[in-house]
């Protein structure tokens, strides 16, 4: 498995490419055991937000990450793809809203979340 780094840019890229909206990556180092970062999207629809998803799962197999934890993939509100380092977050959008995941994460350290 690649650096942390190189997985991120991944993420990111294909998130991008999958036309997913308000892409924030959150530096979790030093505060969670979980993952070194989470990143939060967004899908259009229920439909988008699979979409999105099976890319991503797609090109994380294709650069070599193995199988990655997911939940919520028959539902299409909420994905998470967890691939052991990052943390993904895909959501539609009112119910990215209604969790604001962002903020519980970023409080006092807005330093932290990066918007792509």
């Amino acid at each position: 498995m690649s650096d942390g780094r190189t997985a991120l840019d991944l993420v990111i890229s294909s998130l991008e490419d999958s036309k997913g909206e308000d892409i924030v990556s959150i530096d979790m180092k030093g505060k969670s055991a979980l993952a070194d970062c989470m990143v939060v999207v967004s899908g259009r629809s229920h439909r988008h937000v699979v979409a999105v998803a099976d890319h991503l799962l797609r090109d994380l197999k294709e650069a070599g990450f193995g199988t990655c934890k997911v939940e919520g993939l028959q539902n299409g509100d909420w994905v998470l793809i967890d691939t052991g380092d990052i943390i993904v977050h895909i959501f539609r959008p009112e119910v990215r809203s209604f969790y604001n995941i962002e903020k519980m994460w970023t409080v006092g350290d807005i330093g932290d979340a990066t918007v792509h």
